[in-house]
């Protein structure tokens, strides 16, 4: 038996590629590609109810929360958007504002409604705004109180009417929230149904809106993070990534809250200040872009450093002496992953004894990684060719025609020129 969609706002769902320029979509076991799935509730409802419910969630410059407290907070906010703003499952809620536990908490809010959350950069002015309103048209925006003037002005210009609430604080919640109610009963959504819409960065032009549904969250948990992060629920994480990066989001609060784990949210880190933090939190997993890396080196904080287990490396190639010095200072190998945000995470890379110097490494499990010429064919080994990847996630844009680039053949061409070998380890060359 068929079951219907709770998402009777159909502007995304209608939007998005005709099924022919999908990419193939590889099963994977535990990650149910039809029937009931909220991600809320396998990152948060299963964890503030359980035997982590006392347990950190989040820490910040302001305290920590715990599952419990994580689990009021959302509530009281999803509460707030449905009563006073009348969002309703498949609307779209933007959120602005900084890396902090407020932020996070309204982006498990946003879910737990079964609505779609468009998380945005915080540097992003009102042009770059108004595109962003008019391509996912928000009925709704929650907005940290110093970012809202280039906002409120995109708004004016926007051809969509989206309501803004404020807030103020890394653990700030907007004044019409707080005497809501601490339980919110999880949408019952489907797992194809849409979770949030990631931009791109649009340094090739207009932004692309990606979509991802319940499913694609729950698939980059049982990939990147199982095999590649594999976490426990005494792991502390940190990393540099804005949550409006899909890499930000994976690494800082769906990887955590998976494991039971907490993080450490941070408006803006410097490399000093990283690693202090590292030390005051007990942090032993980082994600952050190689010259981060490189600068923190120089912190000749060895002991700091040493104590990480993992240092997750992506968003820019990561040269071999940084690689080398990283080894030399901590003791313990770097690893490096590609993604993309139409993938929604990592889909390729190494960690251990299994990482090579030169090489990324081969697809995480789940996935399958090719290297391609411009017919869909595979070149032969150590020779250049596009990168080729398809798995349990993959692109789908909204409403825009350059799926047709990006899907081919059934699968996602990332853009980047790569080479592979024998073993199936890619070697990026540039993009």
């Amino acid at each position: 038996m068929t079951v219907a969609s709770i998402q009777q706002d159909r502007f995304v769902h209608d939007r998005l590629p005709s099924p022919e320029q999908w990419p193939v979509i590889v099963p994977l076991a535990g990650v149910p590609m039809a029937g009931p799935l909220n991600c809320a509730s396998f990152l948060l409802d299963r964890h503030a109810g359980g035997e982590c419910a006392n347990r950190p969630a989040f820490h910040s410059a302001s305290g920590s929360w715990s599952y419990r407290e994580l689990a009021a907070r959302a509530a009281r906010l999803a509460h707030m958007m449905v009563d006073d703003l009348g969002v309703r499952p498949g609307n779209r809620v933007l959120i602005r504002g900084f890396n902090t536990p407020a932020v996070a908490a309204i982006w498990l809010a946003i879910q737990k409604i079964g609505a779609v959350a468009v998380t945005t950069m915080p540097l992003l002015r009102m042009a770059e705004l108004t595109v962003i309103l008019d391509m996912a048209q928000p009925v709704a925006a929650l907005c940290e109180a110093c970012l809202a003037g280039e906002l409120e002005d995109a708004i004016t210009t926007a051809a969509t009417a989206t309501q803004v609430v404020t807030w103020t604080g890394d653990c700030g919640e907007p004044a019409a929230a707080r005497n809501k109610p601490d339980r919110f009963a999880t949408a019952a959504t489907l797992a194809g149904d849409i979770s949030l819409i990631a931009f791109t960065s649009g340094t090739t032009g207009r932004p692309k809106a990606t979509v991802h549904f319940h499913r694609d969250v729950l698939a980059i948990c049982e990939t990147m993070c199982r095999h590649v992060v594999a976490p426990s629920p005494t792991d502390v994480f940190i990393g540099t990534a804005p949550l409006a990066f899909t890499f930000g989001l994976g690494g800082l609060l769906v990887f955590p809250l998976y494991a039971g784990a907490s993080s450490v949210l941070h408006p803006a880190w410097q490399p000093d200040t990283l690693v202090e933090a590292i030390s005051r939190y007990k942090v032993n997993v980082c994600f952050t872009v190689p010259t981060f890396f490189q600068r923190m080196i120089r912190q000749h904080d060895a002991a700091s450093l040493s104590r990480l287990r993992l240092a997750v490396s992506s968003g820019e190639a990561l040269p071999l002496p940084v690689r080398e010095a990283w080894a030399a200072v901590t003791g313990n190998p770097m690893a490096e992953v590609i993604g993309s945000t139409e993938m929604l995470h990592a889909f390729a890379g190494a960690t251990g004894s299994n990482v090579q110097a030169g090489f990324i490494g081969p697809a995480i499990p789940g996935y399958q990684v090719a290297v391609l010429d411009e017919d869909g064919e595979r070149v032969p080994h150590g020779e250049l060719g596009r990168l080729a990847v398809r798995g349990p996630t993959g692109c789908r844009y909204l409403a825009d025609d350059r799926q047709r680039d990006y899907v081919r053949h059934g699968w996602n061409i990332t853009g980047d020129t790569c080479a592979m070998d024998e073993r199936g380890y890619i070697a990026y060359h540039t993009r």
